[in-house]
Formats: C-alpha cells, structure tokens, sequence
C-alpha cells in the first residue's frame, strides 16, 4: 500500500519536473532554437494547427529562425499567428520563407527573465511539495484505518520527504542550467 503511494508520488512529481522544463522552453535565451515556436498555433482551414505541421521550422544560425511553409497561402497566417503571440518577435517572409531575426538580450531583459525562471522553478518545487502532502495524508490515513502500523507510518513520511527533496534537486539543477544559460553572452 506505502508502496503504491510512493510509486504514485514519484509519477506526479516526474510530470511536474516535465511540466517545468516544457515552460522553460518557454523563455526565450539569446540563441535561436525551434522550441520556441512550439506552442504558436495557426489558423489552417478554420482549424488551429501547431506551427511545425504547416512548415519546416529550422535554425540556420544562432540568431535567427526560418519556417518554410508548406502553403504559400499560409504565410501571412503564419506571421501573424507569431506577431500575435507574446514572444515580441518580428517575422520577416520572403516567398515561402519567413525569418525571424532574434535581438540580443540586454542584461536587464536577461535579469528579467532570470526572475521568471525563478518563479517557474518555485511553481514546480510548490506543486511538488503539494504532492508530497497528499502522498503523507494518504498515508496517515491508512494509518487511521488501521491497515498499517505507527512505525510505517513515520517509515513511509520519511521515504515521501526523500523522494521529494530528490525532486526538488533536480528542479534546482534544471534552473540552475537554465540561468547559466540566459546570464550567458
């Protein structure tokens, strides 16, 4: 039964690290990766369609992205859809080819970003600590219940609370990685 409960912990808290790097890729970081187009949706054929299945998204240098679209009809879909988005890019299109040109970060947009970084990361240590008070009340009441003993009880919080801190470890590495690179130039 702790069994299950630990193993139920340890599934949350590994969606929540892939909740948090997913909003990671969010930032954007001075250099150019197609990351950061993947939550731009399109409208194609009165659908909203992810930005990589109506074009090619590449990087052909480390300050800019180029999407070759499929459609040439979608091409002004596709810059608005990024104009309308809140990354404060400007696409530039050239037949079937739209460049965005990524501006350097200057250090006190990097700053920003950072604090945002760090508010993504106390989200995830939050809504793995949160885990970690369902999985240590589901356990004492089991305990309640008498289906385990008091020993098991404080054995089983114990095992929860380092589960946890491991998580909560990896959250920090993961931001720790991911300020190094926004502080980089």
């Amino acid at each position: 039964m702790i069994d299950d409960i630990k193993q139920d912990a340890k599934e949350r808290m590994a969606k929540s690290i892939e909740a948090f790097k997913t909003s990671l890729n969010k930032v954007r970081t001075g250099r150019a990766h197609t990351s950061l187009l993947d939550n731009i949706s399109v409208e194609y054929y009165g659908m909203p369609t992810p930005l990589n299945q109506v074009g090619n998204v590449s990087v052909p240098d480390a300050r800019t992205i180029a999407i070759t679209v499929f459609d040439k009809g979608m091409i002004s879909a596709v810059e608005k859809a990024i104009l309308a988005s809140d990354l404060g890019l400007n696409p530039s299109s050239q037949g079937t080819l739209i460049r965005i040109p990524l501006p350097p970060l200057t250090e006190e947009r990097r700053k920003d970003l950072v604090k945002v970084v760090k508010g993504e990361g106390e989200g995830a240590k939050v809504a793995i600590r949160n885990i970690r008070r369902d999985a240590n009340s589901d356990i004492k009441s089991l305990h309640k219940e008498k289906d385990i003993s008091e020993d098991e009880m404080h054995n089983g919080e114990d095992e929860i609370q380092k589960i946890t801190d491991t998580f909560v470890k990896q959250v920090d590495a993961i931001l720790a990685d991911k300020e190094a690179e926004l502080m980089e130039i």
